[in-house]
């Protein structure tokens, strides 16, 4: 058995023994059913507002967060079946970024959500583990939409107009990152957008301008962990570039849809020295038929 397919196995395992511990919750009124709305999300999205706010902070997007809280972790959710799957999922990244495994890892608090291939749900997972990492009484977090081809960060958090962004930062329209990157109302959760795309964007994000930001992000704030939504691993150098600079990968398969080749072949693109995880995405609950999340660390190969 390959690495991907045992750890696919062992985050079924995992995800199952979390639903079998979980005490059975009281009948609740019975909620609209969600309509999807893209490729990577399950949810609509939340509902915000792109206007700045009259505070201090030169950039802030204000977000209403009354998200569903059966798809989306938010500061003031229960303890929603997302939301207890995200936890699980962010004890163990933030045990590679601070633990002992982080003296062994280059950059080990800059994660890279990837994919095989499109579709499979990484922005779905790189937005809730943000928000769920904001939750955390000690750390910060950046969300970085990299996926300079097909951006789709700022559409997952309800914003359509999405701002300028990483690739402005990087062709020098502006002198400072911090012109692009975005306070938000969910006070630990900062975001910088994709931007315009732009037929240099590898180059760009092969640049020694954007390793020097990375390094700057990685190292300015000991607190801060910071969430790289990346294109898929296959058929898109962007995605290569990128690898370089992180210290973890969480890679996120579609049951049933993602094919182990595919996923044996994108696993192959990463540095070895990578911490990685798999997160199943739309996992089936053996016992309660719903769907859900599952996550390994698998370690180094």
């Amino acid at each position: 058995m390959s690495t991907p397919e045992a750890a696919m196995a062992k985050a079924k395992s995992e995800q199952q023994a979390r639903v079998e511990e979980q005490p059975k919750a009281a009948p609740q009124p019975a909620k609209p059913k969600a309509q999807a709305t893209t490729a990577a999300t399950r949810a609509p999205a939340p509902k915000t507002s792109s206007r700045k706010s009259d505070d201090d902070d030169k950039n802030r997007l204000v977000l209403e967060l009354n998200l569903n809280e059966e798809d989306f972790v938010t500061p003031s959710s229960n303890r929603s079946r997302v939301s207890e799957e995200f936890r699980a999922i962010k004890r163990k990244v933030l045990n590679n970024a601070f633990g002992p495994l982080s003296q062994t890892l280059n950059n080990p608090n800059i994660i890279m959500v990837t994919s095989s291939n499109p579709g499979e749900g990484k922005t779905y997972t790189a937005v809730n583990l943000a928000l769920s990492i904001a939750l955390e009484q000690d750390k910060t977090v950046l969300l970085v939409d990299a996926d300079v081809l097909r951006p789709n960060v700022m559409r997952t958090l309800g914003i359509d107009a999405a701002p300028d962004g990483l690739m402005e930062y990087l062709l020098g329209e502006t002198d400072d990152v911090a012109d692009v990157m975005y306070h938000t109302n969910v006070e630990k959760l900062r975001v910088i957008p994709a931007g315009k795309s732009h037929h240099l964007s590898t180059e760009l994000l092969a640049s020694e301008k954007m390793e020097e930001t990375v390094q700057e992000f990685a190292s300015r704030y000991p607190d801060r962990v910071v969430i790289v939504d990346t294109p898929p691993l296959l058929g898109i150098n962007e995605t290569a570039v990128l690898a370089n600079l992180a210290g973890q990968a969480l890679i996120v398969v579609e049951e049933s849809k993602t094919k182990l080749a595919d996923l044996n072949s994108a696993v192959e693109t990463l540095d070895p020295d990578m911490a990685k995880g798999f997160v199943v995405n739309k996992s089936l609950r053996l016992r309660s038929g719903e769907h859900g999340y599952g996550y390994y660390y698998a370690g180094r190969r």
